[in-house]
C-alpha cells in the first residue's frame, strides 16, 4: 500500500515527528509502525484512525483517497491552505481562523 506509506512519511515530516514518536503517540511499537511506513503491512481501521489522529489528518488522506468537494473545486490555493492547516497545532489553527474572520469582516465593512 504505497500511498499510505508515502503519506505517513509526509505527514510526520510536516509535523516534525520521527517514526518512533508517531508510533509512541499512536500506542504502537516502533516495529509495527515501521511496517506501515515501509509498506510491508497495512493497519486495521482502528489503528489507522489512531495514526491519523496523531498525524492530524484523516484516514482518507493517509490512504490517498481524494474527494471532489467544494474544497477541491475551489482551487489549489484553498487546497494548500487546508494542507497547511492540517499540520498546525490547535492553538495556531484557532489564531488562523480569527485572522481569516477578521479579513472577511474588514472587507465587508469596507464594501458597506
Amino acid at each position: 500500500m504505497e500511498p499510505l506509506a508515502t503519506n505517513l512519511r509526509k505527514h510526520a515530516r510536516l509535523l516534525g515527528l520521527s517514526n518512533a514518536e508517531v508510533a509512541r503517540r499512536s500506542g504502537l511499537t516502533d516495529r509495527r509502525y515501521g511496517n506501515y511506513v515501509t509498506g510491508d503491512r497495512e493497519p486495521d481501521l482502528a489503528t489507522l484512525i489512531r495514526i491519523s489522529e496523531t498525524l492530524q489528518t484523516t484516514p482518507n488522506d493517509l490512504l490517498g483517497i481524494k474527494t471532489t468537494d467544494k474544497i477541491n473545486a475551489a482551487g489549489p490555493q484553498l487546497q494548500q491552505l487546508l494542507e497547511v492547516a492540517q499540520a498546525m497545532r490547535p492553538g495556531d489553527l484557532e489564531l488562523l481562523i480569527i485572522q481569516a474572520e477578521a479579513i472577511v469582516v474588514a472587507r465587508a465593512d469596507k464594501a458597506g
